[in-house]
Formats: C-alpha cells, sequence, structure tokens
C-alpha cells in the first residue's frame, strides 16, 4: 500500500531529522496494512494523515540561575498528540538527548497505549533537554519552577495531565506541582506521580515495572509456563527497572542484571533489592558501588560493551526486561538473546529495540512484549490517581495493584485477540498497533473532522 510511504515522505518534509518519529510511526503503519485491507473505510475519513500529526505542538524556553548565580537555558516540549479518547496523558522527560523528535516519538506512542489501557486518556508527551545529574535539589527545584511557568497555561485536570517520566520523579512532580499551584492558585489533579501525602496514588510508582513482570506472566501462561525460577535480564535502575526486579523476585523469578549511563551490572546471586535502591533512590550515585557490598558481583564499564551492542543482554538467560531507554537493544544484542536462549522479552520502556531486533523476535515467534502494550500499566496507574483525585480520596494499595493486574490481562488479551482475528496469533506487536489504533481511529470518526 502506498499509503506508508507517501505518509512517511510527508512526516520527513513536514518534520525533518526526526528518525525515532519516523521509526514509531512507520511501525505502526506496517502493521495497519491488514486492517486497511479489511476495512477499508479509515482510509476515506483521511485517518492516517490526522493521526500522525499532534493536535498541538508546544516549545518553549526555560531560562533559571544556577547555584553559582550564572543564568541557564534550556529547551521546554509539550506535544498534544491526540484527545480523541480523553485528556492528554503522557510523561514530562528531563534528558539532554530530549529533542521535537524524541517527545514527537514518544507522543505518538502514548496514543495507542493509552488507548489499549481501556480509560479515557488521550496521548502527549513532554520534558526538555535539561540533565539532573550533578544538580543539587535547589538548582532543580529552580528549573522545575520555570518550566511549569511556561507549561501551566496549557494543561490542567480535564486538559492535560503530565506524569513523571526519565528525569522526573517524586522530587520533580512535587517541584513542579508547587509551582502549578502557586501560579493558579488551584489544589488540583494537574500531575499525577504526585506524593502520597498531597494526592499520589498507593502503586503509582511501583506501576510501569509491575505491569510490565504482569504482561510477561500473561504471555507465558498462555504458553503453559510461568516466571518462577526463571533467570531474567533488567535494563536501567530507575523506576521502571527497580520495580521489575521486585516483583520478578516476588514472583520467584531470578533477576541478575540492572545498569546505568556508565555501565552493567551482574549479580549471578540475584540483585540485592535493598541495595539498589539505596545507591538509586537515596544516594543517586553509580551501580558501580555496588560491589563494596556485594564483591561477588561484577560491574561492566561502557567503555567495555561489545561493538553495536550492550553488555546486559550478553549474559545468558531465559527472560528480558528493557528498562532503560529507545532502541537500547540492537540487531546484534537480539541475536545474542535468542541464541542464548531468552524466550520471553516484555519491554518497560518505550520502543527500546530496534526496528530490526524486533523483526527477530518476531521471526522466532518468542513471547515478545511491545513497549506500547507491555509499559502501559504506569499510564493506567496515573489514570487511576486522576480518579481518586476526582473523588478526594485514596485507594488502599491492594485496590490499585488489583486493577492493575486486571488492565494488564485485558491488554494482553486485546493484543492476543486482535493478532489471532489477523491470522497472526504471536504477533503482539500487530495486535497492540491495530487495536490501538482502531480504538482511537473510530472514536475519531464518530467525532468528525477536527
Amino acid at each position: 500500500m502506498p499509503y506508508v510511504h507517501d505518509t512517511l515522505t510527508r512526516l520527513q518534509r513536514s518534520s525533518p531529522a526526526q528518525s525515532e518519529f519516523y521509526q514509531a510511526a512507520e511501525e505502526v503503519l506496517e502493521c495497519l496494512r491488514p486492517l486497511f485491507e479489511r476495512y477499508p473505510h479509515y482510509h476515506d475519513h483521511s485517518i492516517i494523515e490526522r493521526i500522525v500529526e499532534p493536535e498541538r505542538q508546544v516549545f518553549f524556553r526555560v531560562s533559571w540561575i544556577d547555584d553559582a548565580g550564572r543564568v541557564q537555558v534550556n529547551k521546554g516540549y509539550r506535544i498534544q498528540f491526540n484527545s480523541a479518547l480523553g485528556p492528554y496523558k503522557g510523561g514530562l522527560r528531563f534528558h539532554p538527548s530530549v529533542a521535537a523528535g524524541t517527545i514527537k516519538f514518544l507522543g505518538f506512542e502514548q496514543i495507542f497505549k493509552n488507548a489499549l489501557t481501556g480509560l479515557s486518556i488521550g496521548g502527549g508527551k513532554g520534558g526538555a533537554d535539561f540533565d539532573p545529574k550533578g544538580k543539587s535539589d535547589n538548582e532543580i527545584m529552580r528549573f522545575c519552577q520555570a518550566f511549569m511557568t511556561e507549561l501551566y497555561r496549557h494543561i490542567g485536570p480535564t486538559c492535560d495531565v503530565p506524569a513523571g517520566d526519565i528525569g522526573v520523579s517524586g522530587r520533580e512532580i512535587g517541584y513542579l506541582f508547587g509551582q502549578y499551584k502557586r501560579l493558579t492558585g488551584r489544589y488540583e489533579g494537574v500531575l499525577t506521580g504526585k506524593g502520597l501525602n498531597w494526592g499520589g496514588s498507593m502503586g503509582r510508582k511501583e506501576a510501569t515495572g509491575y505491569g510490565a513482570v504482569y504482561f510477561a506472566q500473561n504471555m507465558l501462561a498462555a504458553r503453559g509456563e510461568t516466571l518462577e525460577g526463571k533467570t531474567c535480564l533488567v535494563s536501567g535502575a530507575g523506576n521502571v527497572a527497580i520495580y521489575t526486579i521486585e516483583k520478578l523476585l516476588e514472583l520467584g523469578a531470578h533477576p541478575v542484571t540492572c545498569s546505568d549511563s556508565r555501565g552493567t551490572l551482574h549479580d549471578p546471586d540475584g540483585i540485592d533489592l535493598d541495595l539498589l535502591k539505596q545507591l538509586k533512590e537515596v544516594e543517586r550515585t553509580s551501580l558501580e558501588n555496588y560491589l563494596e557490598k556485594r564483591p561477588s558481583a561484577r560491574y561492566i564499564p561502557a567503555s567495555d560493551y561489545p561493538k553495536d551492542g550492550h553488555a546486559v543482554w550478553q549474559i545468558k538467560a531465559e527472560a528480558a526486561f528493557p528498562c532503560a531507554t529507545q532502541n537500547e537493544l540492537t540487531e546484534a544484542d537480539a541475536e545474542t538473546l535468542l541464541a542464548n536462549g531468552v524466550r520471553c522479552i516484555s519491554e518497560g520502556a518505550n520502543m527500546p529495540s530496534t526496528t530490526a531486533a524486533v523483526d527477530l523476535f518476531l521471526e522466532a515467534q518468542i513471547a515478545y512484549g511491545p513497549g506500547k502494550a507491555a509499559n502501559a500499566g504506569g499510564v493506567a496507574t496515573s489514570q487511576l490517581e486522576m480518579a481518586q483525585n476526582s473523588s478526594m480520596e485514596q485507594w488502599p494499595l491492594e485496590k490499585v495493584d488489583e486493577k492493575l493486574k486486571q488492565i494488564m490481562a485485558n491488554i494482553y488479551q486485546q493484543c492476543a485477540s486482535t493478532a489471532e482475528e489477523f491470522n497472526d496469533p504471536t504477533n503482539l506487536v500487530l495486535g497492540a498497533n491495530i487495536a490501538g489504533f482502531r480504538k482511537v481511529a473510530d472514536a475519531m470518526i464518530e467525532q468528525g473532522v477536527m
């Protein structure tokens, strides 16, 4: 079908040098071929032309003062991509790699991820090219206040509800929320991931990691297997990775790795969760310091990584959970994982596998959960936080976790049944993209041209 080529050509002309966005768009569009062949009416409403263009893009300057009294300048973004199903919902990412193309790809993925949850939320994303690493708490507070001073006029509890992402955790959400309240005079659920004492939800911090593990459970259960006793690889050392490891340990699995920007940690005896939390959530220091307490572990610096690959994927295991960042898992990594016997991959990060790597996973017909499905637990629990804010109550952890389990089971069932409907039963990438797209597209058609 020419629509894939034509759409990508148009995007490259209107949104130049945004390779990650093109990658995300191409994956979705390629998966939609069987849908369009069976239901050509989607072409009649120009859904493709509309859905790949954000409803609104906001770019702004963020000026703030560092501890030395110097003025620093960063660039801020908020992409409000699609509101057919509800208020824009998606995280804020603070990282030096953030650019327009990064936020576009994340926002585009968010549309379909949010649709799969079955909750009333649209797709959006935002962030800044600010690096929290090495900054004092006061510098981070001043940056967050300056960022929100520009962003606040574009968001609201029934319009656009940001959350956290890489570089934006509870500390940053607190500073952002405080500034929003100062500027508007309103105490409302305009951000999710808030502190438990002021509107946050039990289980939100854990939700993305837990959800990725629940998705893996569902994939394996369909094949008559469980996670118990399986050696697992996890990349990353942020919230998603930490709570993926926590849930794996609870279920009797054996997670042996995690990683940060400096290198990879391999503990054959199993990751010491308390030590990992102390290093990353309290001390905010390098994983290399893990060896002081666990000398039997080994740390592989990034400088020693294999060419075209990542050290974390070189270790023999049965399941893998990419939880760091986009395109972290290459074709060479995929070949190594498959050769080493990995038969289950559940993505905690957004688009962590390259297109070539995904092709190998699909060809091998392993249990492969793409990020837009497997990591939807975070945004789903964010919406549960919104529901709690609306009713001015806080649910117990057991209730939130039970809802999360059910949401992840429903997402798996949607992906699996849609893949079966289109005669490719092991292809959850196709299932996720068609199921998410169809829900959004139908809503767009019913709401008219807008």
